[in-house]
């Protein structure tokens, strides 16, 4: 069984970590997911750094800035990632823009994730339909799950017809705003969590956008499966370095 829906159907609310491969430095990226899963996180994804980061906040922008000025690129974190599976066993997904998938060739892309050991994709610019039209198949041949993003704006229908395309989770921005740009959450979100709590979807949903301590996490997953931390992440790596990852899972739970 894929890892991520292993994962799912445990005990307990997900924390997943978001990072930008090859920040703060081009070869951290195998010792920052190795940290996080000495120090109990449920899922990481792994930020594939891209020129034009349109959905990202400054925070990520600048993290992906700098991993690109690094010398990160697609080949470089499969080289990077070819040897993971003999140190982590925690399901891992790449994030990031459908170009450079694209540019790398999707077919062949999702064949060296399966081979690294990669569980799933979140390309939050693969428009559904085009994926179902194009590259569901491809996806499902390498055993990769493909997560979709829904935000406060998107329709009901729409979040149904995304819940049917999905086999993993449903991966809930908090927010219309860009990564980073929230800090808690008030009455319009818990209005949408309660929205979508309420449509009974098949697969469960993990929040992104906001989460950056311990009560923003259990506000977060009081009606989901779990919550994602970006921004927040990155900030503490940034100021204080890989040593002190553990302090920062410990502020979350």
């Amino acid at each position: 069984m894929n890892r991520i829906k292993k994962k799912l159907k445990g005990p307990g609310k997900i924390l997943s970590i978001y990072f930008t491969a090859g920040y703060p430095a081009l070869n951290d990226t195998v010792r920052i997911i190795e940290e996080l899963e000495k120090n109990g996180v449920d899922l990481i994804e792994i930020g594939l750094p891209f020129s034009d980061p349109l959905a990202d906040g400054p925070t990520i922008q600048a993290s992906s800035t700098a991993a690109l000025k690094n010398g990160m690129h697609t080949e470089l974190l499969f080289e990077q990632l070819k040897d993971i599976r003999k140190t982590v066993s925690i399901p891992l997904i790449i994030m990031g823009y459908f170009n450079p998938v694209f540019q790398y060739g999707v077919e062949a892309f999702c064949k060296r994730c399966q081979d690294i050991g990669i569980d799933g994709l979140i390309l939050p610019d693969l428009p559904l339909d085009v994926y179902m039209k194009d590259y569901d198949t491809i996806f499902k041949k390498y055993g990769l799950v493909n997560v979709f993003l829904i935000t406060p704006q998107t329709s009901d229908a729409r979040i149904k017809e995304i819940d049917q395309a999905s086999d993993g989770f449903i991966y809930m921005v908090s927010s219309a705003s860009t990564t980073g740009a929230t800090s808690g959450f008030g009455a319009k979100q818990k209005n949408y969590f309660d929205r979508i709590s309420a449509l009974k979807l098949n697969n469960p949903q993990i929040v992104g956008f906001g989460i950056t301590n311990s009560e923003t996490f259990q506000q977060a997953t009081q009606s989901t499966s779990g919550a994602i931390i970006g921004s927040a992440f990155i900030k503490h790596l940034t100021k204080n370095g890989l040593d002190s990852i553990s302090d920062f899972i410990k502020t979350i739970r």
